[in-house]
């Protein structure tokens, strides 16, 4: 079917010079682009919900500032033994 489009001057130009590049008409080229808007894409997959967990609380109080500037300035603190990895017997 033939029709009239109107386009950009620089959206021919490179319409034209990428239709040379892969040895394809105008044409085909605008098909194919059209094509390729009016595929369906598949629905997306739900997700699966995240892993809950408990992790006991919070260390430190992450709503106080300088409490958190003591805990991260502490070489080692109570809170440094959860972390530790432990010694096999």
């Amino acid at each position: 079917m033939k029709t009239t489009l109107n386009i950009d001057d620089g959206v021919m130009r490179a319409l034209k010079r990428e239709a040379a590049k892969r040895g394809c008409t105008m044409s085909e080229l605008v098909e194919a682009g059209i094509r390729l808007v009016l595929r369906k894409e598949p629905p997306a997959k739900e997700i699966p919900p995240l892993p809950k967990f408990s992790s006991g609380g919070a260390l430190v109080d992450y709503a106080d500032r300088e409490a958190l500037y003591r805990v991260m300035e502490e070489e080692e603190g109570d809170w440094a033994a959860l972390y530790r990895p432990r010694k096999e017997k």
